[in-house]
C-alpha cells in the first residue's frame, strides 16, 4: 500500500522539452508494469498467510506481521539513500538489480528455515519497493514522449491495482493448496519474466548530470520546513499507520472471531479488493465535489468501520460489508494525497513524491509494529480501536492541513 506512483527523487534527468525527444518504449512500460504487480504482490501477500507463517516458524502472528514493518522500513530507507548509493549506475542496470534481489527475496521467505532468514527476505523486498517507486516516475519520462507520460504512469499503476486486488485472496488460496512457501515460490517466476522482458525491451539509461541542490535528501527534508507540508505529510503517515495497524491482522481476525474458512477468507479478502478498485475509479469525482473534505473524510469513515469491526466482528454478513467499505475507501486514499501533492508543491512534485514513498513506508511499518503488539498481548479489540483512534488524529491533521493551504493561497 501500498505507494501510488507519483513521484521520485532517486533519477534526477530532466524531463524532455520536446514532445518527440523521446521514443516511445512501451513493451518496456508494460514490462515494468508486471515488476509492479509482482512487486506489490510480494509486499502484502503476508497478510493473507500470517497464520500459516507463524505455525511453520513458530513465533506468534504478531510476529509474523512485523515481516510487512520490516519491509517498509528498507522501503524508507532505500528509498532515500539510492540517488546517493546508485548516482553513477545505469537506471536500465538498477532496475534489472532491483528486479533480481525481489526474486531473491522470494526464494529467501519461501526456503526461510527459520524468524531471522524471514525477516531478511522481508528487508530485501523493502529496498527492492524503495529503490523502484523512487524511480518509477523518472523512468517513465525517459521511456515515452512527454505527452504519454501520465499514460504510462497510468499503466504502472494498473499494475498496482490489480496486485491490491489479488495479492491477499490469491495468496489465501495459495497458502491453502499448496501452502505458504508454495505461494511465495509462485511469485519467483514471475519476477524471472519481469527481469529477462525488461533486460530485452528497455533502452541504457545513462545517468543525466544536474546540480545535486537540485535534488537528493537534503531537499527533500527541506521541504517540511513549510507549514503545510509538514502536517500534510503528518496527515498521510496517520492514514497510513492507521490502516495497516487494522488491516496487517484482518486474517488472523477473521479466523478467530468472524470464524471464517479458507475459501471465505479468500472471497472476502477477493472483495475487499475489487471494492478497492471502485473505489479508485470513483475519487477523482468525489474530490472535485470537496478536495479537503474528501481528505478530511476518508480517516474519520475508516476510524468508523474499525469501531463497529470492533463491536460487531461475530456477524459474518456485517464484517464482508465493512470490509467491503474498507477496501472501497482506503485503496482511493493515497490518490487524493498524491492529488495534493501535485497541488501543493507543482514545482517541487519530484522532491515531494520521494518525501510522500518514504512517509509511506515508514507509516506502513509502524503501523504493523503497533498493530502486531497490540494484537499479540491485548487481542484484536485494543488493535482496532487503536487504528480507529489514529484514524482520528489524521483526520484532524488533514484539517490542519486545509487551514495551512488556505493561509498559503491567501
Amino acid at each position: 500500500m501500498a505507494a501510488q506512483v507519483g513521484g521520485e527523487t532517486a533519477d534526477h534527468n530532466p524531463v524532455p522539452q520536446r514532445a518527440d525527444a523521446v521514443p516511445a518504449y512501451w513493451s518496456a512500460v508494460f514490462a515494468m508494469t508486471l515488476c509492479v504487480f509482482a512487486l506489490i504482490a510480494s509486499e502484502f501477500m503476508p497478510v493473507s498467510l500470517l497464520t500459516p507463517i507463524a505455525g511453520a516458524l513458530r513465533i506468534t502472528e504478531g510476529m509474523a506481521g512485523q515481516g510487512i514493518a520490516m519491509s517498509g522500513a528498507f522501503a524508507v530507507l532505500a528509498s532515500l539513500s539510492i540517488s546517493v548509493l546508485a548516482a553513477g549506475v545505469d537506471r536500465k542496470t538498477l532496475l534489472l538489480g532491483l528486479t533480481a534481489l525481489m526474486g531473491l527475496s522470494g526464494v529467501l521467505v519461501a526456503m526461510a528455515p527459520g524468524y531471522v532468514t524471514y525477516m531478511a527476505g522481508r528487508a530485501l523486498i523493502g529496498v527492492v519497493i524503495g529503490g523502484f517507486w523512487s524511480l518509477s516516475a523518472a523512468v517513465a519520462m525517459r521511456l515515452v514522449p512527454q505527452r504519454e507520460v501520465p499514460r504510462a504512469l497510468a499503466v504502472f499503476n494498473g499494475g498496482n491495482a490489480l496486485a491490491m486486488v489479488l495479492a491477499a485472496p490469491l495468496g489465501a488460496y495459495l497458502g491453502a493448496v499448496i501452502g505458504w512457501r508454495g505461494a511465495f515460490l509462485c511469485l519467483v517466476p514471475v519476477a524471472l519474466i519481469a527481469l529477462l522482458w525488461q533486460w530485452h525491451s528497455l533502452p541504457a539509461m545513462p545517468v543525466r548530470k544536474r546540480p545535486v541542490a537540485a535534488g537528493g535528501a537534503r531537499s527533500v527534508f527541506g521541504l517540511l520546513r513549510r507549514p503545510v507540508v509538514r502536517l500534510g505529510m503528518l496527515a498521510v503517515g496517520g492514514l497510513f499507520m492507521g490502516q495497516f495497524v487494522l488491516f496487517t491482522y484482518v486474517r488472523p481476525f477473521l479466523e478467530t472471531v468472524t470464524q471464517v474458512d479458507v475459501t471465505t477468507l479468500s472471497l472476502i479478502l477477493l472483495m475487499t479488493g475489487v471494492a478497492g478498485v471502485v473505489g479508485t475509479a470513483l475519487i477523482n469525482a468525489v474530490l472535485r465535489q470537496g478536495f479537503y473534505r474528501t481528505l478530511l473524510g476518508i480517516p474519520l469513515l475508516m476510524a468508523a468501520i474499525a469501531v463497529l469491526l470492533t463491536a460487531l466482528g461475530a456477524r459474518t454478513g456485517v464484517v464482508v460489508g465493512l470490509l467491503g467499505a474498507w477496501g472501497l475507501i482506503a485503496t482511493a486514499a493515497p490518490v487524493g494525497w498524491w492529488a495534493w501533492v501535485a497541488r501543493t508543491l507543482p514545482e517541487e512534485a519530484e522532491a515531494g513524491g520521494g518525501l510522500m514513498v518514504a512517509v509511506i513506508q515508514l507509516s506502513i511499518a509502524l503501523g504493523a509494529t503497533l498493530g502486531g503488539l497490540l494484537f499479540d498481548s491485548s487481542g484484536y479489540q485494543a488493535t482496532f480501536i487503536a487504528s480507529a483512534l489514529i484514524l482520528v488524529c489524521a483526520a484532524a491533521l488533514a484539517l490542519l492541513t486545509a487551514r495551512a493551504a488556505s493561509v498559503v493561497a491567501a
